[in-house]
């Protein structure tokens, strides 16, 4: 479980960093379409997608394997350039470059095996010069949050596959942006440490009300984690349908076997089939 005592103190930051205004949504995509020239063929991978997070919300997109949608959270990102379209946060649209205003987690945990755990959490912090102190204060702080204090001086090789992730996460939100996007983060994790995981998440989401946007394939991980689902369809990318998640909100693992689980999951995979 999560260190409660921070809970105040994160919904705390939260108003104070702008992030109040519950009536604009967070993260708009607009009419975004991507393709590529292929010997002398355009191939679209992604046409007109639509949708919007709400401040604090957390989303999922599901799709099979090459609908793109990895290709989208690129985009959304800043590390992919869109063919038409634009992005917006917080009403402003965003330039075609990654900005720390967009917290990234990707599958591999892309630490720097020679940083310790806690040089790691700071690489953004330094970048953005903040002063040695405060580096220092944020650092603590999430590290605390992600139940790795213990682990502050050690490197990454000597971490467990989860744990690092929670560094990754950890890493993301001390820049404290105002979207998370994350690409399949526990995709490479065994099965009961991936359910570890995405309990973690979901904790400290209801923490730090951080919004996310998250991509996975795992149908249950979306559903046990989101407050909306936006299915893709592939060839080319399209959001098939929206579906809300209508669950109670502190949710643990046993709830995937509840009915109300199973019927969302049902819609799910009948809109992936193409039913």
């Amino acid at each position: 479980m999560l260190d409660t005592r921070f809970n105040g103190q994160l919904r705390e930051q939260s108003t104070q960093s702008g992030r109040a205004d519950l009536n604009q949504p967070k993260l708009e995509v607009r009419e975004i379409c991507k393709s590529y020239s292929n010997r002398g063929k355009e191939l679209v991978v992604l046409e007109k997608i639509n949708f919007q997070l709400d401040p604090r919300e957390f989303v999922c997109l599901v799709g099979v394997s090459g609908c793109g949608k990895s290709t989208l959270l690129n985009i959304v990102a800043g590390l992919t350039t869109p063919s038409a379209g634009q992005v917006l946060v917080d009403g402003q649209a965003v330039t075609g470059r990654p900005g720390s205003d967009r917290g990234m987690v990707f599958q591999g945990y892309t630490l720097y095996p020679w940083l310790t755990v806690s040089q790691n959490i700071a690489f953004g912090l330094q970048l953005r010069k903040m002063s040695k102190a405060e580096q220092r204060e944020r650092v603590a702080y999430y590290l605390n949050v992600v139940g790795l204090t213990q682990f502050a001086k050690a490197y990454p090789k000597q971490l467990s596959g989860g744990m690092k992730q929670r560094v990754a996460i950890a890493r993301a939100l001390a820049n404290e942006p105002e979207v998370l996007l994350m690409d399949e983060p526990f995709g490479a994790l065994d099965a009961q440490t991936k359910e570890q995981m995405q309990q973690f998440l979901l904790e400290l989401w209801e923490q730090t009300h951080t919004t996310v946007l998250m991509i996975t394939h795992d149908v249950e991980e979306a559903i046990f984690l989101s407050q909306r689902i936006y299915v893709m369809s592939s060839h080319p990318g399209r959001l098939q349908l929206e579906i809300p998640v209508n669950l109670p909100a502190n949710r643990h693992l046993e709830i995937k076997l509840s009915s109300e689980f199973v019927e969302i999951k049902r819609q799910i995979l009948h809109a992936l089939r193409g039913e």
